[in-house]
């Protein structure tokens, strides 16, 4: 029994001499990791060096949560994702900086990749590489493989090489969207929907098996105003009239590279080592080289700023703020904006002296109607105290745009999809799938509508009229405040509400937006509201915390990834994985749906461009 004690004991005190031990060199080494993190002066950028934009790349309006950055680091999974203000600002340093000859945009890997961003987001990259080309700095496309979405970015380039085996995907766009209504009703899920807005489509997928002829209308209006934007911005930087984008589209659609080539398209079918072979040309490398000089872009977006003239340090703070994903009630997690804790922002924001300005940056297709309402008070308050500019990117619609409304100037892109002025709610029932199964229910209760809340049956025609009567509140409360915000006649504002979507261009035409412009406009729109001249600088939120907690994120990328690799063969999106995502995406929309009055200011579900 002692030796069993004293075994015991000493094996108790080794573990926790071992655990010392542990913590302690574990705390040493991340200690002296963060030092030596602290003391990295950054990239280093040899002269004659190409940016490497690879386009394959997550782009996202905000910066990754610590949260995002340790998932990745724990999973060991390298996700490739930068924010649109440090591409922006990454490509602003480029042009001026002497030691940069141009930037590759390597389209190699775009199919299947995490690059979802819609044409918003392109245009205003399309436009800072523009303004790089006018600086007489070279910008050369490389792909094998070319849809609408990433060659109307690519498009822009001095120099667009296709693979010989390559191909062109030019037929249009379209939307697709996916119906549940026939599934629900063969599985004995009951759906009741209240809303207002004869174009409120975001119910459509529940309760039909195609499109309402109103949601057919607005469909084809706003991919007409987008599908004219593209070939007006192509046709230009190709020298191609639209009318023959047109025809391309509705005669050939799917080009192979000669195809491509003797429509203007593309300037040269070539191998990837004849590309580097060229880049090498351009950087002067030297021939013995395996690849010519590069750094990545997100690499080179960590080179301080100050020197080449991009970087601000000043007292007066113009704060941008993005709100970026569903709005749910509540705090809200990582790809969601949550009503109270975007509150609490623009409230310490408010009362923040040297912030003078405010930049709201909004990438939503709208959600809880209860947040939505939470948000835009809080900007109806700051708003009286210091300016509150609204930039809108892809999507600003429905509840994203009401928080927009009582901002003092709205920017959005000619692409962006915004309006949905309408609110719904969806009343679900699993009364028939029980009842197949043997599953049955019994009420007790001590008033009429005490069980109103229940999935066991349908809502009665008493209960539904209380559930109407809210969502009329909340619609007409909707476009008070967007009457008011706007200076628009209430009765203008239910004409051009319903809940129809508009693209960022008839947004401008019916008063729904001030100007068509992007994030970069916005912000300067708001210095000079300030009266601040060029004494400011930027600040982000949210924030998400010091260096110690981030430091993992800010490792420089190696540039081997993208041009030290074998090609690729030419692979083809897979259709049924397509529209499997599809339906995940709906499932994820409706987990998300926790608004507590159950009424919700949303795009429609599936509205997809592709």
């Amino acid at each position: 029994m002692q030796n069993f004690i004293k075994q015991t004991f000493a094996s108790l005190v080794g573990s926790i001499l071992g655990l010392f031990i542990f913590f302690g060199l574990g705390t040493t080494g991340l200690l002296l990791l963060l030092f030596a993190a602290s003391q990295n002066p950054g990239p280093v950028v040899k002269d004659k060096s190409m940016v490497v934009f690879d386009l394959s790349m997550k782009i996202t309006d905000g910066e990754p949560s610590s949260s995002q950055l340790l998932q990745q680091v724990l999973s060991g999974e390298e996700q490739k994702q930068m924010s649109l203000r440090s591409i922006l600002d990454a490509i602003e340093k480029a042009r001026r900086d002497q030691r940069i000859v141009g930037i590759y945009l390597d389209a190699t890997r775009i199919s299947g990749s995490d690059n979802t961003a819609g044409f918003a987001t392109f245009k205003e990259i399309r436009q800072a590489l523009a303004k790089f080309r006018a600086a007489g700095k070279k910008v050369i496309a490389y792909g094998m493989d070319w849809g609408e979405r990433e060659y109307y970015l690519s498009s822009v380039a001095d120099t667009i090489v296709l693979n010989p085996l390559g191909a062109m995907e030019i037929n249009g766009l379209s939307s697709q969207p996916m119906f549940l209504a026939g599934a629900l009703q063969k599985y004995g899920i009951g759906v009741q929907v209240v809303r207002v807005g004869k174009f409120k489509g975001a119910v459509e997928p529940f309760v039909l098996n195609k499109l309402s002829p109103e949601n057919r209308q607005q469909t084809q209006k706003l991919l007409d105003d987008v599908w004219t934007e593209w070939r007006n911005a192509v046709g230009y930087s190709r020298k191609i009239t639209p009318g023959k984008l047109q025809a391309i589209a509705d005669n050939q659609a799917f080009l192979q590279a000669e195809q491509a080539k003797s429509n203007g398209l593309v300037d040269k079918l070539g191998y990837f080592d004849q590309v580097v072979a060229d880049l090498k040309q351009l950087t002067d490398s030297d021939k013995d080289d395996r690849t010519f000089r590069q750094i990545s872009l997100s690499e080179y977006a960590q080179v301080p700023g100050k020197s080449l003239g991009t970087g601000r340090n000043s007292k007066n703070k113009i704060a941008v703020v993005y709100a970026e994903g569903e709005i749910v009630d509540g705090q809200g997690s990582d790809g969601e904006i949550g009503g109270d804790s975007f509150a609490r922002i623009f409230r310490k924001l408010r009362q923040e002296e040297d912030v003078k300005a405010i930049v709201l940056r909004i990438n939503s297709p709208g959600g809880s109607a209860t947040a939505a309402e939470v948000m835009q008070r809080e900007v109806r308050l700051t708003r009286e105290k210091k300016p509150v500019v609204v930039s809108m990117g892809d999507v600003a619609a429905s509840g994203g745009y009401w928080i927009a409304s009582d901002s003092n100037r709205i920017f959005a892109q000619p692409n962006t999809i915004t309006g949905s002025i309408g609110v719904f709610g969806l009343l679900f029932n699993a009364q028939e799938l029980a009842n197949n199964n043997g599953i049955t229910w019994d009420t007790v209760k001590t008033g009429r509508y005490a069980d109103s809340q229940t999935i066991s049956r349908p809502k009665t025609p008493e209960e539904l009229a209380i559930y109407q009567r809210s969502v009329n509140k909340i619609y007409n409360i909707f476009l008070g405040k967007v009457a008011q915000g706007r200076n628009i006649p209430e009765t203008k504002v239910a004409e051009i509400a319903q809940g129809r979507v508009w693209s960022g261009t008839a947004a401008k035409n019916i008063g729904l937006v001030d100007e068509i412009g992007g994030l970069d406009t916005a912000i300067e729109y708001a210095a000079k509201q300030a009266k601040l001249g060029n004494n400011w600088e930027l600040q982000e939120y949210p924030q998400y915390g010091t260096l110690e907690e981030r430091i993992l994120g800010k490792v420089p990328e190696q540039t081997k990834a993208a041009l030290n690799l074998d090609e690729q063969k030419l692979q083809l999106p897979d259709p049924l994985t397509g529209e499997l995502k599809k339906l995940k995406a709906e499932i994820a929309t409706l987990q998300k749906m926790n608004d507590p009055q159950g009424m919700y200011a949303r795009l429609p579900f599936n509205l997809k461009i592709e």
